[in-house]
């Protein structure tokens, strides 16, 4: 039968020390896990927060540059129309003093009475045959009376030989054409309800309209924007 032996104080301070010594040791090592451990999720947290800051500014940064675009575009397009309709407006300046310049110049067709007496004479022709009717009033200026009535016989002569038929032709002389009128005729027929506007003032409205597209053309070019023309 075996025998304890009782520890000395020796060995009992020895086997203290010892496990002091182990105590200790698991807690730095548990303290150095636990400094680790906090320090990696400081990481963590800290790269976190950096990202989450760093995609707000982008984000910020992102939507100040599309605001500075839009404000950029919608400068430029400002601009450009405000510029496209000075344009504009400047080559309809032009084109209105180019009519009203040919405007002041349609009286000066009356001072040759032989010229205008023609003019006359075709203007009344173009009413008898759109109206084709054995008779007819003419409206002219009361200073055009005299040259007038010329230019009634040639027109009646000449749609005679050409259409083989006669027309009357009555100067209206309760309806003149006004004073301030550059000169021309009207031609009324359908028993007063057509009336045929041959003044200069009128011709010209028509040619403006007729021939305005051309006229734009050749000032300012070919519109690369328009696809169809008349």
């Amino acid at each position: 039968m075996s025998q304890s032996h009782a520890l000395s104080d020796d060995q009992v301070g020895q086997e203290l020390k010892k496990m002091t010594a182990f105590i200790k040791q698991e807690a730095m090592e548990k303290a150095r896990e636990i400094e680790i451990k906090a320090d990696e999720e400081f990481s963590i947290e800290k790269s976190k927060l950096v990202r989450q800051e760093t995609q707000s500014i982008d984000t910020t940064y992102e939507k100040k540059f599309k605001q500075a675009q839009m404000s950029q575009q919608i400068t430029r397009s400002t601009v450009a129309n405000k510029t496209r309709l000075k344009v504009l407006s400047a080559r309809q300046e032009l084109l209105d003093g180019i009519f009203e310049a040919a405007e002041k110049k349609l009286g000066a067709a009356t001072k040759d009475k032989g010229k205008y007496q023609a003019i006359l004479k075709n203007l009344m022709l173009e009413g008898f045959y759109a109206l084709n009717e054995p008779k007819v009033l003419v409206r002219g200026r009361k200073a055009d009376y005299d040259v007038l009535k010329k230019a009634i016989g040639d027109a009646s002569k000449e749609y005679k030989d050409k259409v083989g038929k006669d027309i009357q032709v009555e100067i209206d002389e309760a309806n003149p054409q006004p004073e301030g009128s550059s000169g021309g005729l009207s031609i009324v027929g359908g028993g007063g309800k057509i009336d045929i506007n041959n003044t200069f003032e009128e011709r010209l409205k028509l040619l403006q309209d007729s021939a305005l597209p051309s006229i734009r053309t050749t000032l300012f070019g070919k519109n690369e924007n328009r696809k169809f023309y008349d």
